[in-house]
């Protein structure tokens, strides 16, 4: 007779082995799936039984056989392995599966410190009630595996120490939604409650990694983003460093402008020392960086920006690469080198460059953001100033270091720092916008601290979210999301704490929003058009146009409620001034789709009430926060219908959205013929957004001869970017011969991945006729 065995509860109760439970959870994960099989997973699992197994090891190997099966031919198993992963979260976090009841559940982590205190304070019972009807806890069920590997790495209230968790997905979405609105009058704000968790737990508004994990805790700093930019003197960099040691201990991504410190060798004193240059304060600025893993969310990053001018710009363009020795390379920061209409004119002519240090040519550090006309005029003046210190370098062998560079290490960016402050909502005269983020999508005003409690300089912070574009049935659901979107964000900032005042007085005064989308491919292929070959050019025009609008509709409403962001008069906004005035008028050759809906109306609106926030929309890459709406990551084509996610826990995989129906219509990275279609869309795309747009240029070796890049090839689409208006490049990507569905990692991976991939192939051809004034500008 076979002895019986028994199996460990999470408990620490014993009970005799069931295989018929087991058999019954499984088949429960497989109902209305298609193509997955219960039995198939139980094959798979080979659980080797012994007495006083743990249930959760049971749980936890089921889960892994679903999520091994996932593939384009049986996509639902990724449906199967998120509900057997459900099922294990709730039993992890509550002991059982059914949730408990809210307000027992927010009362219990209140009096544990993990949810902010305010929820009692500001919430009745009666209230808590009120939002335990409008939860639906099976839209659990409706995410992806990888999903719900995301919400247990990032999102989900945990100790990241022991790794237990406290909380499902519904409680997270319903108590975000009540910090949000918790300031409304009692009698409107359970109707917002209501409308923004249904929007954001049905994935219509996605929300970024910040306010997922932090919203409802007693850590109150929600801003993905944080633009810092320091002055030349050794005060101004301490409080640049201090800064950034506060807000990456609070998961936030830093923008750092360092653009103004002095080139080495300029005097200090009147010449008593001279200045040890550029790299000491980098290399400074990186250890801040790097001090804190933001309690294990995500790890702490930064984008530095200067100016191609820079006199020791041959020296910064190289700091990432991984020849040199440490003493002369910065290599875990990324870099954003600024350009204007000037160099590329350099260029085109096969002209020269001339190289200055910001502290030798007064007036021009400043103009080369605000006024394109006194940056040319000054420029030249020092040019042919015999006393200033100098380097003339020709323009073609300055690109191509920067473009050299660019490809070796994919995360050297692009700002056009003209196009930030022609095509913006900032007066430049008053508040020019001088660098970007973390990603490239940021464009606002900063000042340089003076010193660490100054409140006459401005660090910017931008309060993101995006709209699921795959749940777009009609272009005028925009407008009741915009209204969601604007008022749950705007009410964030005054939610939020601000650990240095400089950065408390500028959200206050500008109140900056950007608001993106995510599964833009799944979007396009949904429609039946392409990234490549101009079909989409309409689509995305008229859907940018709406998003923008509707944006900008319910910022106005929301002045007339609230009042205009006290900075409103630094805005183009406040002149009359909207996107649609000052775009990059080239676009018009490759797109003529009319505007539809009433600006003019819109312009009179806002000259009469005021905008209540600066900025609405920026495109972020939203790697890690478009996993959980199962979407498409950002404005990007997928590299394979099947991805491989990779985090600290291991890989994920997630296909595409309706792949089954859709598989053909698809445009898939390596497919896309050149960069040529989709810097079209980007350039549509900023027609209408305010701030700017993480864009990567991609290139495949085996397209070219020699499986080389040329480096004309690389230039042209550098000229082209620029033409069509687009204020910002991300990612430059090479395709390195994984298979494609193995190499879509996330941003973390990515930068990992970077620093160790081969250096893409670039030749610089000798007869390259981007100079000598084949491109025009």
């Amino acid at each position: 007779m076979n002895e019986q065995l028994f199996v460990t509860k999470r408990s620490g109760q014993r009970e005799p082995l069931n295989l018929d439970k087991i058999h019954r959870v499984i088949m429960w994960a497989a109902e209305d799936l298609n193509n997955v099989s219960a039995s198939q997973v139980e094959i798979k699992s080979h659980i080797q039984f012994y007495d006083g197994i743990k249930t959760e090891d049971i749980h936890e190997t089921i889960i892994k056989a679903a999520a091994d099966l996932i593939s384009e031919e049986a996509p639902d198993y990724q449906y199967m392995a998120a509900r057997l992963a459900i099922f294990h979260l709730r039993k992890r976090a509550y002991g059982k599966f059914e949730p408990p009841r809210l307000y027992d559940h927010v009362k219990k982590m209140v009096a544990e410190k993990r949810y902010d205190a305010h929820l009692l304070e500001d919430f009745s019972e009666q209230e808590f009630d009120q939002m335990d009807e409008i939860i639906d806890h099976w839209r659990d069920m409706n995410f992806s595996y990888a999903a719900v590997k995301q919400l247990e790495n990032k999102y989900l209230v945990q100790n990241r120490v022991t790794g237990d968790i406290y909380e499902s997905a519904q409680f997270l979405y319903i108590l975000v939604a009540a910090c949000l609105f918790a300031n409304y009058p009692k009698s409107t704000r359970m109707d917002y409650i209501k409308r923004f968790y249904d929007a954001t737990s049905t994935f219509k508004i996605s929300l970024p990694t910040p306010i997922m994990s932090g919203v409802r805790t007693p850590t109150r700093q929600f801003s993905s983003c944080v633009l810092i930019e320091t002055g030349d003197s050794l005060d101004s960099i301490n409080a640049t460093a201090s800064a950034i040691v506060k807000y990456v201990s609070q998961r936030a991504g830093i923008g750092i402008n360092a653009g103004r410190i002095r080139a080495l060798g300029s005097p200090i004193r009147n010449g008593e020392a001279f200045h040890t240059g550029c790299i000491p304060f980098y290399k400074y600025f990186q250890t801040a960086v790097k001090s804190c893993s933001q309690g294990g969310v995500r790890g702490g990053a930064a984008t530095l920006f200067y100016p191609l001018w820079h006199l020791e710009i041959e020296n910064l363009l190289v700091l990432k690469n991984n020849r040199g020795v440490e003493e002369n390379r910065v290599r875990h920061l990324d870099y954003g080198v600024q350009f204007n209409r000037l160099m590329y004119q350099r260029l085109v002519k096969d002209d020269f460059i001339t190289l200055f240090s910001p502290s030798d040519v007064p007036g021009l550090y400043d103009a080369f953001f605000e006024d394109q006309e006194e940056f040319e005029r000054l420029y030249v003046q020092y040019e042919n100033d015999e006393s200033i210190r100098k380097k003339r370098i020709k323009a073609i062998e300055l690109f191509s270091l920067f473009m050299q560079e660019r490809a070796s290490t994919g995360r050297i960016y692009v700002q056009n720092v003209d196009h930030c402050n022609t095509h913006s909502p900032f007066d430049s005269k008053v508040a020019p916008v001088r660098q970007s983020n973390l990603c490239l999508e940021i464009a606002l005003p900063t000042k340089p601290l003076r010193h660490v409690n100054d409140e006459e300089g401005e660090i910017a912070l931008c309060t993101l979210s995006a709209f699921n574009l795959g749940k777009i049935e009609s272009l005028s659901d925009f407008e009741e999301l915009a209204d969601l979107a604007v008022r749950a964000l705007d009410s964030l900032l005054d939610y939020q704490e601000y650990p240095v005042p400089a950065a408390y007085n500028a959200t206050m005064n500008r109140r900056t929003l950007g608001i993106g989308v995510i599964n833009f491919a799944y979007y396009l292929a949904k429609h039946g058009v392409k990234y490549s070959d101009g079909s989409a050019n309409g689509l995305v025009h008229r859907t940018f146009e709406a998003i923008q609008f509707y944006l900008m509709k319910a910022s106005m409403e929301l002045a007339k409620e609230k009042g205009k962001c006290p900075k409103f008069n630094e805005t183009t906004y406040s002149k009359g001034i909207l996107p649609t005035d000052t775009y990059k008028k080239d676009l018009d050759a490759f797109c003529s789709e009319p505007l539809h809906l009433d600006w003019d109306q819109l312009r009179k609106d806002i000259q009469e009430h005021g905008m209540r926030n600066s900025t609405l929309s920026a495109l972020m890459p939203s790697e890690t926060s478009s996993q959980i709406s199962n979407a498409t990551n950002g404005i990007e084509p997928p590299r394979g219908f099947v991805s491989v996610k990779a985090s600290k826990d291991g890989v994920t995989k997630q296909v595409v959205p309706d792949y089954e129906n859709l598989k053909n219509n698809y445009e898939l990275l390596w497919q896309i013929p050149d960069n040529k279609g989709y810097l079209q869309l980007v350039g549509i795309m900023q027609k209408f957004v305010d701030q700017t747009i993480s864009a990567n240029t991609n290139y495949d070796p085996s397209k070219f001869n020699g499986a080389k890049v040329p480096m004309k090839q690389l230039l042209q689409d550098l000229l082209t970017a620029y033409k069509m208006g687009v204020k910002t490049l991300y990612y430059h990507n090479t395709r390195d011969g994984a298979a494609d569905n193995q190499s879509d990692i996330s941003a973390e991976q990515k930068r990992q991945r970077k620093q160790t991939d081969r250096p893409a192939e670039v030749v610089i051809e000798e007869d390259d006729d981007c100079a000598g004034g084949a491109c025009k500008i």
